[in-house]
């Protein structure tokens, strides 16, 4: 067992090894339990890569319950609509996810759009998520605009501008 998990550690530095030497900034293949289909990240410019980054990162967070990475990507004043129409804060919503009641294991993003005015982004996709949410258990699929301002060169996500 610990042979295995140095080999993967080993893999691992070499995969960021790899990307940092190839100038490759955004390593989405990082993401264990995020995937992307329908786009070609190679024709979007560094505002748009790095805007989609934040997402999957953020996505990435939810299947990992790491809140603090959450936290860190999500405004204070973020408010979280769900698909029953129930609407938390950012605190609630967060708590839900680190007891449990919450649970996301595969986050798929499908046919992402990203559109980046100045310092605000938008990213459209479908996602279907594989979840445990609230004992409700399968693959949930809904199509939504994710919001993002960028803050001291970081993208934070956002409700929607008004």
């Amino acid at each position: 067992m610990r042979r295995i998990a140095i080999i993967l550690l080993a893999l691992l530095l070499c995969r960021l090894a790899l990307a940092e030497e190839t100038g490759m900034k955004y390593d989405f293949s990082t993401f264990t339990n995020v995937t992307q289909k329908g786009i070609d990240t190679s024709t979007l410019n560094e505002d748009e890569l790095s805007a989609l980054y934040q997402a999957a990162r953020y996505c990435q967070a939810m299947t990992e319950a790491d809140i603090d990475t959450m936290r860190e990507i999500v405004s204070e004043d973020m408010k979280f609509v769900h698909m029953s129409g129930m609407t938390q804060t950012r605190e609630e919503y967060f708590a839900d996810v680190a007891d449990g009641s919450l649970t996301y294991y595969a986050i798929g993003m499908e046919d992402p759009v990203v559109k980046v005015d100045g310092d605000m982004a938008m990213v459209t996709y479908t996602s279907a998520l594989t979840a445990n949410a609230y004992g409700a258990r399968g693959t949930f699929r809904m199509k939504g605009t994710h919001y993002y301002r960028r803050n001291d060169g970081e993208w934070v996500a956002i409700n929607r501008p008004e």
